[in-house]
Order: structure tokens, then sequence, then C-alpha cells
């Protein structure tokens, strides 16, 4: 048998290849995590600007309107980012996905989506959709809270 050969089939065992794409898995997390952290500047770089376009244009009373909104709903982006980031780190660390978490961070942008919500826009459907999505979240999330207790 070639030498190739032996070392293919050496890299084919369980140890080594486990070894391999603990590695691969570790190498795709850094690499989100960087490309999260260049979303995460983005987006908090669309908000600061946002932020001073309203400031500086808004007319007095108009701000509270859908001004407020739309600023709401970028925080609300930054929080998500950064609470994906979370899991993308805890990954790094523990090599384990942390469902609390996950369900948190879908908790939070289905929130946001309510918030940004045009009511005039979307059908009661739409709404008995999210209405149920958070419902559901928020019991995942109460079980797997009493689970970890």
């Amino acid at each position: 048998m070639a030498n190739w050969a032996k070392r293919l089939i050496k890299q084919l065992e369980n140890d080594v290849f486990l070894g391999r794409l603990h590695q691969f898995e570790g190498s795709i997390s850094k690499v989100l995590s960087l490309g999260m952290v260049v979303v995460i500047l983005a987006i908090v770089f669309d908000l600061v600007v946002v932020l001073i376009h309203a400031i500086f244009t808004t007319a007095p009373g108009e701000f509270l309107g859908q001004t407020v909104i739309d600023i709401f709903g970028l925080f609300l982006t930054v929080l998500i980012a950064l609470e994906i980031l979370e899991n993308i780190t805890a990954y790094i660390q523990k090599h384990v996905v942390q469902v609390e978490l996950v369900i948190a961070t879908a908790l939070t942008a289905v929130g946001r989506k309510f918030i940004i919500l045009d009511l005039d826009k979307v059908s009661g459907t739409t709404l008995i959709g999210l209405a149920i999505a958070v419902f559901a979240l928020a019991i995942s999330y109460w079980i797997v809270r009493s689970s970890h207790r």
C-alpha cells in the first residue's frame, strides 16, 4: 500500500477525523464572530447617522412619530446582533449552543418586529402569527429556564 494511502487512512480514523472536524468548526465560528463584529459596527454607524439626521432635520413635534420607531428598531437590531455574537462566542468557548440564549434572541427579534410594525400595512393574520410566535417562544423560554434550575 502506498505511503499516501496509509496517511489518508490514518486521517480518516475517528479520533483524528473528529479532531479535524472540531478544528473546522472552531475556524468557522471565528470567521462568523469577525463577520458579526463588522455587521455590528455597520449597524451602529447607521444608527448614529439616522439619529443625527433625525435630530437635525425633523421638525419639532414630528420626532415622536415614525422617526422614534425607526430609531428603536435600529437599537433593537444592535441588541439582536450582540446576542447573536454572544451565541457565537459561547459556542467558541463551550462548543455548545445555548438554547436559552437562542430563544431570548428570537424573542427580541419578534419583539422588534412588533415595535416597527406598520399596522396599516399588515393583515390580521400576520399579527396573529406574530402573537403565536411570541407565545410559543415565551413558553419555550420558560420550559428551558425551568429545566436549567
